[in-house]
């Protein structure tokens, strides 16, 4: 079985600004480098014939590369515990249209459309069950609130293929398509 999602990669300077707030919450796992993306779907396990039909199918979407910003920070929570925090992206337009475009599309090879709200993101850090200082957090989220980039591009559909072991997961890039990149009105 692989396991797969599809996700778009802030360049570098993106990248390193994130890179420079990952601190001040003891015992979080923050994302490396290699780990900051912004994810369009997650797919999960698939047999290889099917992960062949997705890459085929991801290769057929069509859509302008969303240009975007950082727009402060946040956190997601499970069963009352805060487990994810996050930094947000802006305008969430652009990017929910691309994954909608891309659910229909992994639909028709036989993948189960989404059923959550789509909440366009990067991931900072994952938190462990036992982390319990909510102070640390909460001074984090205060602290990263105003957190903000200057507009960027996204220029590549990437599908990744996700890797887990006990120190958590790694991501490989398995295929990547360019997305139309306007330089002027009109022009595609």
């Amino acid at each position: 079985m692989i396991r797969l999602f599809v996700a778009l990669r802030p360049p570098r300077s993106v990248r390193d600004g994130l890179l420079d707030v990952m601190d001040g919450v003891a015992g979080a796992r923050w994302q490396d480098d290699e780990q900051l993306h912004v994810t369009l779907r997650f797919i999960g396990e698939v047999e290889r014939a099917v992960a062949e039909d997705v890459a085929d199918v991801l290769a057929q979407v069509h859509a302008d590369a969303p240009t975007v910003a950082i727009a402060g920070v946040g956190t997601f929570e499970k069963r009352g515990r805060i487990d994810t925090l996050w930094a947000g992206i802006k305008p969430a337009a652009p990017l929910a249209a691309l994954h909608r475009k891309i659910d229909h599309a992994l639909v028709r090879v036989g993948i189960a459309p989404e059923r959550r709200a789509y909440l366009p993101h990067l991931t900072i850090a994952r938190l462990a069950r036992t982390l319990g200082d909510r102070a640390q957090i909460e001074a984090w989220i205060a602290r990263n609130a105003a957190l903000a980039s200057d507009p960027f591009v996204l220029p590549h559909l990437i599908l990744y293929r996700s890797h887990l072991d006990h120190a958590g997961a790694t991501y490989e890039p398995v295929a990547r398509w360019p997305l139309v990149t306007r330089s002027e009105p009109g022009v595609r």
